[in-house]
């Protein structure tokens, strides 16, 4: 097992070659942009501040007014370790997300993944919506993680009308 002074010593090898910080740099900009993107194009959707993370996952809100009242929402993720996006369905609390876990749980529901458990998961219900993303080409990126999360809201909103 390598000692936290080893991992430094790797971080700072790979910060001297300057590709993390590039790579970073522009992931950060395609989110913002992407962020800035939702919130022209859907005014009556809220749409939160970026959460930049740890190196573990980076993700904004872009939740419907229908799901913000039941204080669920929408975010739309970019986990860093299996490099993909992904759109969940989280609760503004933990008692929340309990709830709508085991109401999607017990239903009949099985469209999306839903975690064993809501132990350290801040999700309800996941989606990948690109994996491996092709950043040479971010419109059509935008696009396909567009489509991916209108009909992942539109697949919730659905199922929570008929429980």
């Amino acid at each position: 097992m390598e000692s936290f002074q080893e991992h430094m010593q790797e971080y700072k090898k790979q910060l001297d070659r300057g590709h993390i910080q590039d790579a970073y740099r522009g992931l950060m900009k395609y989110i913002m942009d992407l962020r800035v993107y939702f919130k022209n194009k859907y005014p009556g959707y809220f749409v939160s501040g970026i959460y930049y993370g740890y190196l573990d996952m980076t993700y904004f809100s872009f939740t419907p007014e229908s799901l913000k009242n039941m204080k669920l929402k929408i975010a739309i993720v970019f986990v860093h370790e299996t490099f993909r996006f992904e759109v969940w369905l989280a609760g503004s609390n933990k008692k929340v997300q309990r709830k709508y876990w085991e109401l999607i749980k017990e239903g009949v529901w099985k469209e999306y993944h839903i975690p064993s458990t809501i132990q350290g998961v801040d999700s309800i219900l996941e989606h990948v919506l690109v994996d491996n993303p092709n950043f040479a080409d971010l419109d059509s990126l935008t696009q396909q993680i567009e489509t991916g999360t209108l009909k992942f809201i539109d697949d919730v909103e659905d199922f929570l009308s008929k429980t």
